[in-house]
């Protein structure tokens, strides 16, 4: 890895076995348990995995954090998953390996057994070279950036510091069944009538594991859904899901390989799940998961992708005409459209915007106590349904607001009218540097005056890869595409990667 901070805005990512090595896994997930057994968090453990040595007599050890591990279906999975698992018991972790399953059914399976933390090996929505390794405390939250940085800080330090022995030392078990938590925790969220629909003013239900699902309460029975699983971590559980609540499903890319996840499919190509549904025709709804399946974009009846702006509103003016919608605020990023704070402002809704990344959305809405926000790439945060983004649970809340108001998914979408918008990339030889360059604040500065509000201009490196994103938006296309061309000009002028 290099000397930057090793964790981004969405954990750790590298390319597998080149960057992201077994080596590194095994000393992150030794650095992780270190700090995770010296920092006794306030949970109700539910799961202790026991041992003879545990039980043998006064020597026995005390009871060991449970740390819950789950990956996507990259073939770089198995590698880091056995590097990570390793380096966690060998700091005194007992790790529940729960095999592929969706990043939130990570957090939600850490919450439901009470687990000290939930580690999920996913690159999300990159391509499958790349790996990553992201890590859930006991809320079923990502971790702050103040606990990633202590985590760092010892991995830099494991050679001088003491490891457990004999008993101590942490067990590793495959668990599959600790996923029927998840399943129960997704069902509930559509058929318990308190969905975001009906958004409450405390988390305590995210305890409550007992789904109300019978034979006489399928909400999505009749429905027709095509459901693009991206060859990831959805593949399995979406559709088996999708069915127990009554809906006829028609899965696409749900024979993964381990090396075409997210290939020309999925919530990032989601083209080809659109014209799927009109190829089925009949009121088909699509839904279409990224790769761990935290986000997802929707087609409507007519064809006609539904992105997480448009989801977003769905949801926020659902809530508001219920007069419950906490603080009358929704959270996006800067990269929503201008169109969503239109349509929210049109209702007395306030957009309230943050840096790109879930993480920061999900900061401001702690904060504002907001229930609904997200990002236009279809990663929304329900915090009042489940304690992380979820594709499943967002699709499940569109298509209970579809069954509330006896409306199509294209009219409750249509109420988001998109304004210009230009997103373009300039490949660098460093991300270092630019907000230091004065030819470029420069131009950024111009820029934002003749859009007319700097909200509306986005200049920002990629988490990721060598890029500068330049975005902007507005009411002109002209304006936002002179904007676009004029920055990206300069980046690469003064930051350009040689060719």
């Amino acid at each position: 890895m290099s000397n930057e901070r090793i964790f981004g805005t969405d954990g750790v990512r590298g390319v597998a076995n080149e960057g992201l090595t077994a080596k590194f896994a095994l000393e992150l997930g030794t650095a992780a348990g270190y700090w995770t057994r010296t920092h006794p968090q306030k949970f109700e453990q539910k799961l202790e995995l026991k041992s003879e040595q545990q039980n043998a007599g006064k020597n026995s050890a005390a009871r060991r954090p449970v740390v819950v591990i789950g990956r996507d279906t990259r073939l770089s999975g198995d590698m880091l998953e056995a590097a990570l698992a390793a380096g966690l018991a060998s700091a005194g972790i007992d790790v529940v390996n729960v095999g592929i399953v969706p990043t939130p059914a990570v957090a939600q399976i850490a919450l439901a057994l009470g687990a000290a933390a939930g580690v999920v090996i996913s690159a999300s929505h990159n391509p499958f070279e790349d790996n990553g390794i992201k890590f859930f405390g006991p809320d079923g939250r990502k971790l702050p950036d103040r606990v990633e940085d202590e985590i760092e800080a010892i991995l830099y330090r494991l050679d001088s510091l003491p490891r457990p022995t004999g008993g101590a030392i942490g067990k590793i078990v495959y668990d599959r069944s600790a996923v029927s938590h998840y399943i129960e925790s997704v069902i509930a969220s559509i058929t318990r009538g308190d969905s975001t629909a009906d958004a409450r003013t405390d988390r305590s239900f995210l305890n409550d594991r007992k789904s109300s699902l019978t034979a006489n309460t399928k909400p999505l029975t009749g429905l027709r859904l095509a459901a693009d699983c991206a060859n990831g971590a959805a593949y399995e559980l979406a559709p088996q899901i999708l069915r127990l609540l009554g809906a006829e499903v028609f899965p696409q890319n749900d024979t993964p390989d381990g090396v075409n996840i997210n290939v020309d499919c999925g919530s990032t190509h989601p083209k080809a799940m659109a014209d799927y549904v009109r190829t089925l025709g009949d009121g088909t709804i699509g839904l279409a998961f990224d790769g761990d399946a935290d986000r997802v974009m929707l087609a409507d009846e007519n064809g006609s992708i539904v992105d997480g702006d448009r989801m977003m509103a769905i949801i926020a003016l659902h809530l508001h005409a219920q007069g419950r919608l906490p603080g009358n605020v929704v959270v996006a990023t800067i990269m929503s459209n201008v169109g969503l704070e239109q349509a929210l402002g049109a209702q007395g809704i306030r957009l309230h915007r943050t840096d790109v990344g879930d993480r920061y959305v999900a900061e401001a809405m702690e904060t504002l106590g907001a229930a609904v926000g997200g990002e236009q790439s279809g990663h929304i945060l329900l915090p009042f349904i489940t304690p992380t983004g979820d594709g499943l649970v967002t699709a499940l809340q569109v298509l209970a607001v579809m069954h509330a108001t006896r409306k199509p998914l294209c009219e409750l979408a249509s109420v988001v009218q998109t304004g210009p918008q230009l997103l373009k990339n300039v490949r660098v030889r460093s991300k270092q540097g630019w907000r230091e360059d004065l030819d470029i604040q420069q131009a950024i500065a111009d820029g934002q005056q003749r859009l007319g509000s700097a909200e509306w201009l986005s200049v920002r490196p990629s988490g990721t890869e060598p890029l500068i994103r330049v975005m902007a938006q507005g009411t002109d296309s002209a304006t936002v595409e002179t904007v676009v061309h004029d920055i990206c000009a300069v980046v690469e002028r003064k930051l350009g990667a040689a060719v």
